[in-house]
């Protein structure tokens, strides 16, 4: 068989937190005593505005939307200030980012991205023939906080592509806004990504203006989080009028449905439920690090990397007779899905893993899990 390029001969593929129904039918467990942190969902499910205006959309599904899903475009412009050229929507910011790597690095190119990083990053670029590089060295092990200076390091006048993640994924951890732009300034010949899909759970506006100030600079933005439209998949991302018309030269034509569309904009009127979302977020990550730091819990085996600003956060395995992959199984059994760190993240190894920040029942579920564990 002949493939375009090595790296799909023994493709690697994203591994998503496993589904509440598969749990249930393996263990035995009734679904609805079922914790599920491993994929980052909004615990209040979808924009009730949204799942209305679907409702209204669906008399519309014999006609093709604008292939730029311009309605959403526009109300993506008014709401973040920008004009709608400078917007382009995907079926979720997965898409985009496949955009991104097709139309900003070449074949054989390389793209700088924090380790560990999101993994679509480096499985979209091996998948098109590029060359990711994951600065692990410039990630504190012990903070998994980024080293600002040791990341610029890595990039090289060979650059094409650089991500930032912002609340950074799997960590949550935070970057300040001098520390984003002394990232931009010093990659001008390459593609910035800040990809900002968790932002809303950081209780700041996020860094979305700066797309105004750079030239080489894209920020993304997600639909499945806080607006809990994970199962419509809806992304957009914001920048100079010339990176966008690239990635519109390269997306699929109609790449965005009447219902997409029509949800999107719907959800960005939605305050009340993003604001009660985000609002049960940041208490129950509160919360949830008090009852780690708790001696009375039984959790001196673990420990919660602290200051996640993010609906999830990392858990460190201390005890070495046990690893993640043990950790991961023995919680599946008790009815709590997360994320095995050495499977889900490139160079995580098997002292992590990615927990959701949830409702407070769900977050004792957790912590009353790992007390129990052999």
């Amino acid at each position: 068989m002949q493939y375009a390029h090595p790296g799909l001969a023994h493709p690697e593929y994203y591994v998503p937190g496993l589904p509440t129904d598969y749990v249930a039918q393996r263990y035995g467990i009734d679904p609805d005593q079922i914790a599920k942190l491993g994929s980052a969902e909004n615990p209040f499910g979808a924009s009730p505005k949204a799942k209305a205006a679907v409702a209204d959309a669906m008399d519309r599904l014999h006609l093709y939307p604008t292939w730029t899903a311009e309605p959403l475009r526009e109300k993506v412009a008014e709401v973040y200030g920008y004009s709608p050229e400078q917007v382009v929507c995907g079926a979720g910011e997965t898409e985009i980012i496949s955009l991104i790597i097709r139309a900003f690095c070449e074949p054989g190119g390389r793209i700088l991205m924090p380790g560990p990083c999101f993994p679509i990053y480096h499985l979209f670029a091996e998948a098109e023939g590029r060359v990711p590089v994951l600065a692990q060295a410039a990630t504190d092990r012990t903070t998994m906080a980024m080293d600002v200076d040791g990341y610029i390091e890595h990039i090289t006048d060979d650059t094409r592509i650089v991500f930032i993640t912002n609340p950074h994924s799997p960590s949550g951890t935070w970057m300040t806004e001098a520390d984003v732009r002394r990232i931009v300034e010093a990659a001008p010949h390459a593609l910035v990504v800040l990809d900002e899909a968790y932002v809303h759970y950081s209780d700041t506006a996020g860094y979305i203006h700066l797309a105004r100030d750079y030239e080489h600079l894209t920020v993304l933005r997600t639909f499945s989080k806080a607006f809990g439209l994970a199962g419509l998949r809806i992304g957009f991302g914001v920048a100079p009028k010339p990176v966008i018309d690239a990635l519109l030269a390269v997306k699929t034509t109609w790449n965005m449905g009447q219902l997409q569309i029509a949800g999107g904009v719907a959800a960005l009127d939605d305050d009340e439920h993003v604001n009660r979302t985000v609002d049960t977020i940041v208490a129950s990550r509160a919360y949830v690090q008090d009852r780690f730091e708790d001696g009375a819990t039984g959790l001196d085996r673990f420990r919660m990397v602290p200051d996640s600003r993010s609906n999830f956060f990392l858990v460190e395995i201390l005890d070495l007779d046990t690893d993640s992959t043990k950790v991961f199984e023995g919680l599946l059994e008790r009815g709590v899905i997360v994320k095995d760190g050495s499977i889900s993240f490139r160079g995580l190894d098997k002292r992590f893993l990615r927990c959701d920040v949830n409702v407070k029942e769900k977050m004792d579920q957790l912590v009353a899990a790992l007390a129990i564990l052999p």
